[in-house]
Protein backbone atom coordinates (compact mmCIF):
# COMPACT_ATOMS: atom_id res chain seq x y z
CA UNK A 1 0.00 0.00 0.00
CA UNK A 2 1.42 3.50 -0.71
CA UNK A 3 -0.79 5.19 1.93
CA UNK A 4 0.71 6.27 4.79
CA UNK A 5 -1.50 5.91 8.02
CA UNK A 6 0.26 7.37 10.16
CA UNK A 7 -1.49 10.07 12.33
CA UNK A 8 -4.53 10.03 9.84
CA UNK A 9 -7.71 9.97 11.83
CA UNK A 10 -9.79 7.18 10.94
CA UNK A 11 -13.54 6.14 12.18
CA UNK A 12 -14.85 2.43 11.93
CA UNK A 13 -18.10 2.03 12.18
CA UNK A 14 -18.90 -1.46 13.78
CA UNK A 15 -15.62 -2.05 14.94
CA UNK A 16 -15.98 -4.05 17.88
CA UNK A 17 -17.79 -6.48 15.66
CA UNK A 18 -15.98 -9.30 14.08
CA UNK A 19 -14.36 -7.99 11.06
CA UNK A 20 -14.35 -4.67 11.91
CA UNK A 21 -12.48 -5.37 15.23
CA UNK A 22 -9.44 -6.95 13.54
CA UNK A 23 -9.89 -3.61 11.00
CA UNK A 24 -9.07 -1.69 13.88
CA UNK A 25 -6.31 -3.69 14.94
CA UNK A 26 -4.38 -3.72 11.86
CA UNK A 27 -5.00 0.73 11.64
CA UNK A 28 -3.76 1.18 14.98
CA UNK A 29 -0.50 -0.85 14.43
CA UNK A 30 -0.05 0.64 11.25
CA UNK A 31 -0.41 3.96 13.42
CA UNK A 32 -3.76 5.55 12.37
CA UNK A 33 -5.38 7.56 15.12
CA UNK A 34 -8.68 5.39 15.52
CA UNK A 35 -12.03 5.96 16.71
CA UNK A 36 -14.76 3.63 16.79
CA UNK A 37 -18.05 3.76 16.58
CA UNK A 38 -20.40 0.77 17.53
CA UNK A 39 -23.60 -0.34 19.57
CA UNK A 40 -22.27 -3.37 21.51
CA UNK A 41 -24.77 -5.70 20.56
CA UNK A 42 -23.51 -8.26 17.91
CA UNK A 43 -20.19 -6.50 18.83
CA UNK A 44 -18.18 -6.58 21.93
CA UNK A 45 -15.43 -4.12 23.48
CA UNK A 46 -13.76 -7.47 24.47
CA UNK A 47 -12.62 -7.88 20.60
CA UNK A 48 -11.00 -4.20 21.18
CA UNK A 49 -9.30 -5.56 24.88
CA UNK A 50 -5.89 -5.37 22.98
CA UNK A 51 -6.10 -1.58 21.63
CA UNK A 52 -8.37 -0.25 24.05
CA UNK A 53 -5.85 2.49 25.52
CA UNK A 54 -4.89 3.31 21.98
CA UNK A 55 -8.49 4.05 19.99
CA UNK A 56 -11.32 6.14 21.21
CA UNK A 57 -14.64 3.67 21.12
CA UNK A 58 -18.00 5.59 21.45
CA UNK A 59 -21.42 3.04 22.28
CA UNK A 60 -24.17 4.48 19.44
CA UNK A 61 -26.77 3.40 17.39
CA UNK A 62 -26.03 4.38 13.70
CA UNK A 63 -29.25 4.39 13.14
CA UNK A 64 -29.62 7.78 15.55
CA UNK A 65 -25.74 8.81 14.88
CA UNK A 66 -25.12 12.82 13.92
CA UNK A 67 -22.83 11.89 11.04
CA UNK A 68 -21.77 15.61 11.27
CA UNK A 69 -19.97 15.02 14.69
CA UNK A 70 -17.45 12.68 12.70
CA UNK A 71 -16.53 14.61 9.35
CA UNK A 72 -13.14 14.94 10.48
CA UNK A 73 -12.11 11.57 9.53
CA UNK A 74 -9.76 11.51 6.80
CA UNK A 75 -10.89 7.69 6.00
CA UNK A 76 -14.47 6.12 7.08
CA UNK A 77 -14.57 2.55 7.20
CA UNK A 78 -18.45 1.98 7.35
CA UNK A 79 -19.03 -2.08 8.89
CA UNK A 80 -21.72 -0.84 11.64
CA UNK A 81 -24.48 -3.48 10.00
CA UNK A 82 -27.04 -6.14 10.60
CA UNK A 83 -24.46 -8.66 8.69
CA UNK A 84 -26.34 -11.77 8.62
CA UNK A 85 -29.54 -13.11 6.30
CA UNK A 86 -31.42 -14.86 8.48
CA UNK A 87 -32.06 -11.60 10.89
CA UNK A 88 -33.32 -10.04 7.68
CA UNK A 89 -35.31 -12.58 6.71
CA UNK A 90 -37.00 -12.67 10.39
CA UNK A 91 -37.01 -8.51 10.57
CA UNK A 92 -36.52 -6.44 7.06
CA UNK A 93 -37.51 -3.55 8.73
CA UNK A 94 -34.67 -3.32 10.99
CA UNK A 95 -32.46 -4.39 7.88
CA UNK A 96 -33.88 -1.71 6.21
CA UNK A 97 -32.79 0.80 9.00
CA UNK A 98 -30.08 -0.65 10.14
CA UNK A 99 -27.73 -1.45 6.55
CA UNK A 100 -29.79 1.27 4.11
CA UNK A 101 -31.34 4.13 5.86
CA UNK A 102 -28.26 5.04 8.66
CA UNK A 103 -25.93 4.47 5.33
CA UNK A 104 -27.76 6.82 3.39
CA UNK A 105 -27.86 9.28 5.85
CA UNK A 106 -24.31 8.90 5.92
CA UNK A 107 -23.40 9.97 2.65
CA UNK A 108 -26.27 12.89 2.79
CA UNK A 109 -23.91 14.30 5.38
CA UNK A 110 -20.96 13.53 3.01
CA UNK A 111 -22.64 15.16 0.50
CA UNK A 112 -23.76 18.23 2.28
CA UNK A 113 -20.55 18.62 3.97
CA UNK A 114 -18.09 18.33 0.83
CA UNK A 115 -16.21 16.18 2.47
CA UNK A 116 -13.01 15.52 0.81
CA UNK A 117 -12.13 11.90 2.88
CA UNK A 118 -12.22 8.24 1.90
CA UNK A 119 -14.81 5.71 2.65
CA UNK A 120 -14.85 2.05 1.92
CA UNK A 121 -18.31 0.54 2.96
CA UNK A 122 -18.96 -3.67 3.90
CA UNK A 123 -21.27 -5.35 1.48
CA UNK A 124 -22.03 -8.62 0.84
CA UNK A 125 -21.64 -11.43 -1.63
CA UNK A 126 -25.28 -11.71 -0.61
CA UNK A 127 -25.89 -9.03 -3.60
CA UNK A 128 -25.42 -11.63 -6.16
CA UNK A 129 -28.27 -14.17 -4.64
CA UNK A 130 -28.05 -17.35 -6.74
CA UNK A 131 -24.86 -16.62 -9.15
CA UNK A 132 -25.61 -16.93 -13.06
CA UNK A 133 -22.01 -18.29 -13.36
CA UNK A 134 -18.83 -19.20 -11.12
CA UNK A 135 -16.50 -17.72 -10.38
CA UNK A 136 -18.70 -14.24 -10.15
CA UNK A 137 -17.53 -11.22 -11.09
CA UNK A 138 -18.27 -7.62 -9.97
CA UNK A 139 -19.86 -7.52 -13.72
CA UNK A 140 -21.89 -10.11 -13.21
CA UNK A 141 -25.91 -10.09 -12.45
CA UNK A 142 -27.18 -8.39 -8.86
CA UNK A 143 -30.18 -10.25 -8.07
CA UNK A 144 -30.50 -11.24 -4.23
CA UNK A 145 -32.60 -13.65 -2.54
CA UNK A 146 -32.93 -12.05 0.71
CA UNK A 147 -33.79 -8.38 2.62
CA UNK A 148 -29.84 -8.41 3.28
CA UNK A 149 -28.67 -8.95 -0.03
CA UNK A 150 -31.15 -6.29 -1.64
CA UNK A 151 -29.99 -3.28 1.44
CA UNK A 152 -26.44 -3.97 0.92
CA UNK A 153 -27.17 -3.51 -3.08
CA UNK A 154 -29.24 -0.82 -2.32
CA UNK A 155 -26.66 1.06 -0.71
CA UNK A 156 -23.85 0.32 -3.18
CA UNK A 157 -25.73 1.82 -5.75
CA UNK A 158 -26.29 4.83 -3.94
CA UNK A 159 -22.44 5.06 -3.14
CA UNK A 160 -21.95 5.12 -6.76
CA UNK A 161 -24.13 7.46 -8.07
CA UNK A 162 -22.73 10.17 -5.02
CA UNK A 163 -19.01 9.15 -5.51
CA UNK A 164 -20.22 9.70 -9.44
CA UNK A 165 -22.56 13.04 -9.27
CA UNK A 166 -21.08 14.91 -6.25
CA UNK A 167 -16.96 13.54 -6.70
CA UNK A 168 -17.18 11.91 -2.91
CA UNK A 169 -14.31 9.31 -2.99
CA UNK A 170 -15.79 5.94 -1.41
CA UNK A 171 -15.67 2.02 -2.83
CA UNK A 172 -17.62 -1.01 -1.35
CA UNK A 173 -15.78 -4.44 -0.41
CA UNK A 174 -17.92 -7.68 -1.16
CA UNK A 175 -17.12 -10.14 1.48
CA UNK A 176 -17.34 -14.02 0.50
CA UNK A 177 -17.67 -16.18 3.92
CA UNK A 178 -15.73 -14.37 6.17
CA UNK A 179 -14.62 -16.54 8.95
CA UNK A 180 -12.07 -16.55 11.83
CA UNK A 181 -12.02 -15.54 15.78
CA UNK A 182 -14.44 -13.46 17.48
CA UNK A 183 -17.00 -14.89 14.73
CA UNK A 184 -19.89 -16.54 17.11
CA UNK A 185 -22.00 -17.14 14.31
CA UNK A 186 -21.83 -18.42 10.90
CA UNK A 187 -20.83 -21.64 9.51
CA UNK A 188 -17.34 -22.84 11.18
CA UNK A 189 -18.95 -21.46 14.28
CA UNK A 190 -21.55 -23.58 14.02
CA UNK A 191 -20.01 -26.80 13.50
CA UNK A 192 -17.45 -26.12 16.20
CA UNK A 193 -20.52 -25.47 18.81
CA UNK A 194 -22.58 -28.90 17.67
CA UNK A 195 -19.24 -30.87 17.43
CA UNK A 196 -18.73 -29.24 21.19
CA UNK A 197 -22.01 -30.25 22.55
CA UNK A 198 -21.96 -33.83 20.98
CA UNK A 199 -19.02 -35.59 19.18
CA UNK A 200 -20.47 -38.59 18.01
CA UNK A 201 -22.94 -36.56 15.33
CA UNK A 202 -22.65 -33.12 13.53
CA UNK A 203 -26.59 -32.31 11.93
CA UNK A 204 -24.92 -29.65 8.54
CA UNK A 205 -27.81 -27.63 6.75
CA UNK A 206 -29.00 -29.15 3.13
CA UNK A 207 -26.56 -31.88 1.79
CA UNK A 208 -23.49 -30.51 2.02
CA UNK A 209 -22.54 -29.73 -1.33
CA UNK A 210 -23.20 -25.97 -1.32
CA UNK A 211 -20.05 -24.68 -2.16
CA UNK A 212 -18.47 -21.08 -0.47
CA UNK A 213 -14.92 -19.24 -1.02
CA UNK A 214 -14.27 -19.11 2.65
CA UNK A 215 -12.25 -16.00 3.59
CA UNK A 216 -10.30 -15.53 7.08
CA UNK A 217 -10.58 -12.28 8.76
CA UNK A 218 -7.21 -10.96 8.58
CA UNK A 219 -7.73 -11.18 4.62
CA UNK A 220 -10.87 -9.24 4.99
CA UNK A 221 -9.60 -6.58 7.12
CA UNK A 222 -6.64 -5.98 4.93
CA UNK A 223 -8.42 -5.89 1.71
CA UNK A 224 -10.65 -2.74 3.02
CA UNK A 225 -7.29 -0.82 3.58
CA UNK A 226 -6.19 -2.07 0.50
CA UNK A 227 -9.19 -0.41 -1.40
CA UNK A 228 -8.61 2.73 0.78
CA UNK A 229 -5.21 3.16 0.21
CA UNK A 230 -5.21 2.36 -3.90
CA UNK A 231 -8.80 1.80 -5.36
CA UNK A 232 -9.73 4.44 -7.47
CA UNK A 233 -12.28 5.22 -5.09
CA UNK A 234 -15.03 6.73 -7.55
CA UNK A 235 -18.02 4.63 -6.54
CA UNK A 236 -16.30 0.82 -7.66
CA UNK A 237 -17.25 -2.63 -5.79
CA UNK A 238 -14.04 -5.49 -5.12
CA UNK A 239 -15.02 -8.38 -4.54
CA UNK A 240 -13.04 -9.93 -1.67
CA UNK A 241 -12.47 -13.96 -0.98
CA UNK A 242 -9.52 -16.29 -0.73
CA UNK A 243 -10.10 -16.96 -4.72
CA UNK A 244 -10.87 -20.59 -3.36
CA UNK A 245 -13.97 -22.98 -3.34
CA UNK A 246 -15.17 -25.54 -0.85
CA UNK A 247 -17.92 -27.45 -0.24
CA UNK A 248 -19.31 -27.21 3.31
CA UNK A 249 -19.03 -30.91 3.48
CA UNK A 250 -15.25 -30.37 2.71
CA UNK A 251 -14.93 -27.51 5.38
CA UNK A 252 -16.71 -30.18 8.34
CA UNK A 253 -14.46 -32.87 7.50
CA UNK A 254 -11.28 -30.21 7.38
CA UNK A 255 -12.05 -29.26 10.73
CA UNK A 256 -13.52 -33.04 12.23
CA UNK A 257 -9.62 -33.75 10.67
CA UNK A 258 -8.00 -30.74 12.63
CA UNK A 259 -10.12 -32.08 15.74
CA UNK A 260 -9.28 -35.39 15.59
CA UNK A 261 -12.90 -36.70 15.65
CA UNK A 262 -14.62 -38.93 13.37
CA UNK A 263 -18.66 -38.04 13.80
CA UNK A 264 -21.09 -39.25 11.52
CA UNK A 265 -22.55 -36.38 9.16
CA UNK A 266 -26.39 -35.78 9.40
CA UNK A 267 -28.01 -34.37 6.50
CA UNK A 268 -31.13 -31.73 6.92
CA UNK A 269 -31.76 -31.41 3.62
CA UNK A 270 -33.19 -28.20 3.71
CA UNK A 271 -31.11 -24.70 3.58
CA UNK A 272 -31.66 -21.91 5.87
CA UNK A 273 -33.82 -19.35 3.65
CA UNK A 274 -31.86 -16.86 1.55
CA UNK A 275 -28.97 -18.44 1.48
CA UNK A 276 -27.55 -19.44 -2.02
CA UNK A 277 -26.08 -22.76 -3.20
CA UNK A 278 -22.29 -21.62 -4.89
CA UNK A 279 -20.98 -18.71 -4.02
CA UNK A 280 -17.39 -18.69 -5.94
CA UNK A 281 -15.40 -15.27 -6.26
CA UNK A 282 -13.17 -14.24 -8.97
CA UNK A 283 -10.75 -11.69 -7.19
CA UNK A 284 -8.98 -10.19 -10.11
CA UNK A 285 -10.19 -6.35 -9.69
CA UNK A 286 -8.94 -6.73 -5.80
CA UNK A 287 -5.62 -8.42 -6.87
CA UNK A 288 -4.88 -5.50 -9.54
CA UNK A 289 -4.53 -3.44 -6.55
CA UNK A 290 -2.11 -5.23 -4.95
CA UNK A 291 -3.93 -7.82 -3.08
CA UNK A 292 -3.36 -11.35 -2.02
CA UNK A 293 -5.18 -13.83 0.30
CA UNK A 294 -1.97 -14.78 2.96
CA UNK A 295 -4.39 -17.35 4.78
CA UNK A 296 -4.87 -20.63 3.74
CA UNK A 297 -8.19 -23.17 5.19
CA UNK A 298 -6.58 -25.13 7.65
CA UNK A 299 -4.46 -22.59 8.68
CA UNK A 300 -6.88 -20.40 9.29
CA UNK A 301 -9.17 -23.38 10.41
CA UNK A 302 -6.65 -23.62 13.08
CA UNK A 303 -6.13 -20.45 14.34
CA UNK A 304 -10.60 -20.39 14.94
CA UNK A 305 -10.23 -23.17 16.82
CA UNK A 306 -7.28 -21.92 19.27
CA UNK A 307 -9.53 -18.82 19.93
CA UNK A 308 -12.79 -20.85 20.53
CA UNK A 309 -11.09 -23.41 22.72
CA UNK A 310 -10.17 -20.07 24.82
CA UNK A 311 -13.25 -18.65 24.92
CA UNK A 312 -15.15 -21.74 25.86
CA UNK A 313 -12.61 -23.87 27.35
CA UNK A 314 -13.48 -26.88 25.08
CA UNK A 315 -10.81 -29.50 24.52
CA UNK A 316 -10.87 -32.10 22.27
Amino acid sequence: MTFDWTGRSVLVTGGAGFIGSHLVELLVDAGADVTVVDLLCSGSAANLAAVADRITLHEADIRELDWREHLAADVIFHFAANAYVPPSVESPSFDYETNFAATFRLLETLREAKWPGRLVFASSAAVYGNAVRVPIAETDPTVPISPYGVGKLSAERYLNVYAQLYGLRMAAVRFFSAYGPRQRKQVVFDLLSKLDHDRTQLPIHGDGTQVRDFLYVLDAARSAMVVAADGELTGEVYNVGAGREYTIDTLAKSLCALLGLSPEFRYTGVNRPGDPEKLVVDIGRLESLGYRPEFELDDGLAEVVRWYDEVTGARW
